[in-house]
């Protein structure tokens, strides 16, 4: 994906005299199928343990974390990304920078394990995949930027749960059921732009690898609907509804993985490297490229040169 990471609104910080703690102070909204756990923490610490029951969402909202997980080795948290958490998992946290002028929070949703199963054999019967495989959340990729439609997604949740509306149960149901695609859809993009996409995924799996081998090709619909043996309709239904990008999507943000691959070389020239990463206009090349991470592809080679 690209660099574009997508904020959470930050709710407003606990005030000073109602703290019960510096270290993960804990604000708490229980609905009937998730909980929303708002946690501050106002000071340095190291390896903070931190479990739910429930499988649970986090995002960062304010500040960094250091998280550890697993066996994997600890990774930096900051806003704009997400991590998914099974149940009864611990994780260890440490705040290298907390301080009262820079606290950090970081929201927790834990959401109903039947809530879930009840979501993923939903989809499952509406949605039946091709292959016959069912929705799942894949715990190996736990770790995602946050697209705009994952923040909106959440942004809804916290409103609903900090709420008073009296209907904000069936509401949040609803949110819970989209957020669960968009975090499915989520990773079975990173899944795809990381080639760790599972066997069983066959039609998607032969499409994106026909991609990245025709990355500095043209590539059109026809071509990819034949790849999946499907029609161009049914095609394009089918990856949008796995992916939640269209097949041109997709396309663009693999062309401008392999640009900034390219453009880690010193010696390469910008026009060089928009037509080797299949662009044929340098113009529209250089203002996509500025539009997926926030400067020009010259700007980004003076940056990242190895």
């Amino acid at each position: 994906m690209n660099n574009h990471k997508a904020l959470l609104a930050t709710p407003s910080l606990t005030g000073e005299k109602s703290l019960k703690t510096l270290v993960e102070n804990r604000t708490i909204y229980s609905l009937d199928n998730c909980e929303l756990n708002l946690f501050e923490t106002y000071q340095e610490s190291v390896l903070v343990p931190l479990k739910f029951n429930d499988l649970v969402v986090t995002s960062m909202l304010r500040g960094k974390k250091v998280m550890h997980l697993f066996d994997d080795p600890g990774f930096e948290y900051v806003p704009g990304e997400t991590v998914i958490v099974p149940g009864n998992v611990e994780m260890k946290i440490d705040f290298p920078e907390a301080s009262t002028q820079n606290p950090t929070q970081c929201l927790a949703l834990a959401i109903d394990h039947d809530k879930i199963t009840d979501t993923l054999n939903f989809l499952s019967e509406r949605y039946p995949k091709n292959d016959n495989t069912s929705w799942q959340l894949n715990n190996e990729n736990y770790f995602f930027y946050n697209n705009i439609e994952l923040a909106a997604t959440l942004n809804k949740l916290v409103r609903e749960c900090m709420g008073t509306s009296v209907t904000k149960d069936a509401l949040a149901d609803l949110a819970l059921q989209e957020l669960l695609i968009r975090i499915i859809q989520t990773q079975t993009v990173q899944a795809a732009h990381q080639d760790k996409l599972s066997d069983s995924n066959n039609a998607i799996h032969a499409v994106t690898d026909f991609i990245k081998e025709n990355i500095n090709n043209p590539i059109n619909l026809k071509a990819l609907s034949d790849k999946a043996n499907m029609s161009t309709t049914s095609f394009y239904r089918y990856f949008k509804r796995e992916l939640g990008m269209s097949p041109i999507e997709f396309i663009l943000n693999e062309k401008i993985k392999h640009a900034k691959q390219l453009l880690k070389n010193p010696h390469i020239q910008v026009n060089e490297v928009c037509f080797m990463s299949g662009f044929e206009d340098c113009n529209y090349f250089i203002r996509l490229f500025k539009k997926h991470e926030g400067i020009t592809p010259k700007q980004y080679q003076m940056l990242h040169v190895a």
